[in-house]
Parts: structure tokens; C-alpha cells; sequence
């Protein structure tokens, strides 16, 4: 999916020029990569509703400033912490011919017809929703599909068991990593029958030792 984002260059800066952007709907913003970074102001509105969009996160977005189009990729945003209004964003502009590292979303898919959901009626639990990648821009994907649906109870499925698409490194495997990212849990109601289960094993355990030192006394 692509994004197109509109721009105007914001000469003046500092705190009291942000925010009269502000008051007028517009948020400042800057893109650095470049060159010199570039102040920028954008429509709040528009931008709210892209914030809104999982892909706005992880795309190349193109973005139309001063009659031409570059393309950037979202770094950063900070939002009021009352009103959740946008109070400033950065990009970063990218070259085709260099790779960039972003975090993309993962999308599990068949969780509801695993086995161990399905016939061992455990829990799908998602460990890590996102993944870190490192490619060229026209590589980067919007999302990563997970098939999960081979997963038993108490088992998990690994970074390393993920198809990677073409052109693309996963940053944690690199690292010489490979985390858990989703796993089925058994099912609440014998999760803690087994600690209980042992509690009573040992119990009997404690019980019967007494009573077999009593009958070796009696041997003597």
C-alpha cells in the first residue's frame, strides 16, 4: 500500500513557532538523512488518520514537499499524553541503493486450527508482535506472515522457523539470536492441576517416608 504525505517547509522554529502551527492544525515536523534536515509542517488531521494505519509504520512513504516527491520512512512521533493529539514528527529520507533497518509487524495466521488449540484447547499466545529487519527500501514488507497452524500444546514457534522474504534480514538472527515470537499454553484449568498434582505427590511422598522408618524399626 502506498503513502503519499503532504508537506510544506516551515521556515521558523523554536517552541512559540510550533505552536502556532498548532493552533492553525498543523503539525511541525522535520526530515533528516539528507543533507540538512528540513523543518516541515503537516495537516493534523491527514496525519492522524495515517498514524492510524499499521502500514503507515512500516513503509516507504512518499513524501511531497516543495514539488517533489522523497521518499522517507517514519522515525519517530511524540502525541499529548492527554488529548493523544500529534505534537511533532521526524522521517527519515532513504536512498534506493541503501538499506535501511525498520520494525515490521507480524501477522499470525491458522492459530484457531492449530492442534493445540483446537484439539488440546490450549491458549495461542503472541510472545513478540513485531520483528526487527534490515534490507533495501523496495524489499521492505508492511508485514511478516507467521503460519502457525502446526503448533502442539506447549510448543512455540521460533524467529528462525519464520520464511523470510526475499532481500531481508532479520536484525535478531544476525545478532545470533533466535527468540521465541508465539507459543500455545495449556489450557488454565490444568496448568494448575499439575502443581497441584506434584504438591500431593510430594505430600504422600513426606507421609509414607515416617511410616517406612516405623516398619524398619520393627524388623530390628
Amino acid at each position: 500500500m502506498e503513502h503519499s504525505v503532504a508537506a510544506t517547509a516551515r521556515p521558523a522554529k523554536g517552541g512559540a513557532a510550533a505552536r502556532r502551527l498548532r493552533r492553525a492544525g498543523q503539525v511541525p515536523g522535520i526530515v533528516y538523512g539528507e543533507g540538512e534536515p528540513r523543518m516541515i509542517a503537516l495537516d493534523e488531521a491527514v496525519l492522524t488518520r495515517q498514524l492510524s494505519q499499521e502500514s503507515f509504520h512500516s513503509s516507504i512513504l512518499s513524501l511531497e514537499l516543495d514539488g517533489a516527491k522523497v521518499p522517507v520512512l517514519l522515525r519517530d512521533f511524540q502525541s499529548h499524553p492527554v488529548n493523544d493529539a500529534v505534537l511533532h514528527v521526524d522521517f527519515q529520507a532513504v536512498a534506493a541503493d541503501s538499506k535501511v533497518s525498520m520494525t515490521v509487524p507480524l501477522h499470525f495466521v491458522n492459530a484457531d486450527t492449530a492442534p493445540g488449540v483446537k484439539l488440546s484447547h490450549g491458549i495461542f499466545s503472541v510472545i513478540e508482535d513485531s520483528v526487527g529487519v534490515h534490507c533495501l527500501p523496495k524489499d521492505l514488507p508492511e508485514n511478516i506472515e507467521v503460519d502457525v497452524g502446526h503448533l502442539e500444546i506447549n510448543h512455540s514457534v521460533h524467529l528462525s522457523e519464520v520464511k523470510i522474504p526475499a532481500g531481508v534480514t532479520f536484525d535478531a538472527l544476525i545478532r545470533g539470536e533466535d527468540p521465541s515470537i508465539a507459543t500455545v499454553l495449556a489450557p488454565k484449568a490444568e496448568a494448575e492441576e499439575q502443581p497441584a498434582a506434584a504438591a500431593a505427590a510430594e505430600e504422600g511422598a513426606a507421609e509414607a517416608a515416617p511410616a517406612a522408618a516405623e516398619g524398619a524399626e520393627d524388623k530390628k
